[in-house]
């Protein structure tokens, strides 16, 4: 049977169970990504780890998520995306099993890089969607797994919270288990693709990729205790670079690439991507902001003097406008063009936080950024997926989604970094930032945010919907 007679029938197979097994893996990595930030304080208590120590529960995940992602992504281009997303949820499943049963700081920091791995479900979603779904039903489908993506983290928040004030922090680990039924969903739903013989990975330019990455990713994720001009922090930048560089000299030389670098030079891939960095660093931005701001206490003269549990709940209305936004944003990207959707995207995330930066002293306020802010990046994340999908070969869809997924992610690095940057530089004598601080990181937030759209209008004009498996 050949690969094309194959793909046809999968795309036969009802897609509603694939479905449901793709979005329980997207919820199952989205929430554990901010899932752990309210318990960070109580986890360094419980372990007598100093506050270093345990921010590497974070750092630890984001450095293994950003360099198994694209990774994972071209395994499955390889041996079939259905075989890994299996291995990829199982593996997740057992990091958070080791972090359940941690007896030191040390070991969750191992079972958060285990679980890192889970970086690669949503291009191994993408690929599976456009392998096994109808035509017509592709669009969609991206969108609703993309708009997942932020659902995810703008639950995570407010459950945490609940969790840390009620419960017991390791009860924040043992939700990873919800892997283990879409593992075993997964290997008996999703159809299965043959493995493409004659294919190898390039395993060197995995490791310089991965490299430059790591170091790239320190370098912002340290820089608040090392300083940004600090020699470390200057050096693991300029490392990250330098490797970057020698990875894409590797990348033209060798018979099979990681990825093809005229893949990644492609306008649309290529705007794309900086769109999504640029999205990424607005998002996280607000996931930061908007809880600082509600936990501050209301002698600032801006705060709302909210527990960690209410705090996060402001984070809801952003996870309502994601999950009511992405779809939508499927269906209007087919009829009018993705490009111009990812505009819209932009355009509401910028909306948001313009609004936050001349109103947030009061719980509408910040609800109704959140709202809009979920709306924008639902409709940025739904949009930047189907470009990438639509642009490059079926065997670029997961490594070249992947790579959309990593600059995402260091956009969300920046983001935070910056925006911690900005509040520490206006701490006054009672410890908090000034209200011009919040003013200010919410006004560079909408700047990344507006960016992002001018980068979307270098993103050819294309019929919107993405192509098929061939």
């Amino acid at each position: 049977m050949t690969l094309t007679s194959i793909r046809s029938e999968a795309r036969t197979t009802h897609p509603r169970g694939v479905l449901a097994v793709l979005l329980a893996a997207g919820i199952s990595f989205a929430l554990t990504q901010t899932i752990v930030l309210p318990a960070l304080p109580v986890l360094g208590q419980e372990y007598g780890a100093s506050a270093t120590a345990t921010s590497w529960v974070v750092t630890g995940f984001l450095l293994s998520a950003s360099v198994s992602t694209p990774i994972i992504g071209k395994l499955g281009d390889v041996y079939g995306r259905g075989r890994v997303l299996t291995v990829v949820l199982a593996l997740f499943a057992l990091g958070g099993t080791i972090n359940a049963l941690a007896g030191s700081i040390e070991l969750v920091i191992v079972g958060r890089v285990i679980q890192g791995v889970a970086g690669g479900v949503f291009p191994l979603s993408f690929g599976i969607i456009r392998d096994t779904f109808p035509r017509e039903r592709v669009p969609g489908a991206i969108s609703l797994v993309s708009s997942v993506f932020g659902v995810g983290a703008g639950i995570g928040l407010p459950l945490s919270g609940v969790i840390v004030d009620h419960t017991h922090p390791s009860v924040v680990f043992w939700i990873s288990l919800v892997a283990v039924p879409a593992a075993i969903a997964a290997a008996r739903v999703i159809p299965r693709t043959p493995t493409v013989t004659g294919m190898r990975i390039d395993w060197t330019g995995a490791l310089l990729l991965s490299g430059a990455l790591a170091l790239l990713l320190l370098g912002v994720t340290q820089a608040p205790s090392m300083g940004w001009g600090s020699p470390g922090n200057v050096g693991l930048l300029l490392g990250g670079a330098a490797l970057l560089a020698v990875w894409v000299v590797v990348e033209q030389r060798v018979p099979q690439p990681l990825i093809e670098l005229a893949v990644l030079r492609q306008r649309a891939v290529l705007a794309t991507n900086i769109t999504g960095l640029l999205t990424g660093l607005a998002m996280f931005s607000g996931f930061l902001l908007i809880p600082q701001i509600a936990q501050a206490p209301t002698s600032t003269g801006y705060g709302l003097g909210a527990s960690v549990t209410l705090a996060g709940m402001l984070l809801a209305p952003s996870a309502v406008g994601q999950l009511i936004a992405g779809p939508i944003a499927g269906r209007l990207g087919v009829r009018v063009g993705f490009r111009t959707t990812l505009i819209i995207g932009s355009a509401l995330s910028s909306s948001a936080f313009l609004l936050l930066a001349l109103l947030h002293d009061r719980w509408w306020h910040l609800a109704l950024g959140g709202l809009l802010l979920g709306a924008g990046v639902a409709f940025a994340f739904a949009s930047m997926a189907n470009l990438i999908v639509a642009a490059v070969e079926q065997s670029e869809v997961g490594i070249a989604t992947g790579i959309n997924t990593v600059t995402r992610t260091l956009g969300g690095a920046f983001g935070s970094a910056l925006s911690t940057a900005v509040l520490a530089s206006t701490i006054g004598g009672d410890g908090f930032p000034s209200g011009n601080g919040y003013r200010l990181a919410f006004g560079l937030a909408a700047l990344m945010a507006l960016l992002a759209g001018l980068s979307a209008l270098r993103v050819p004009k294309t019929g919107g919907a993405a192509a098929p498996a061939a």
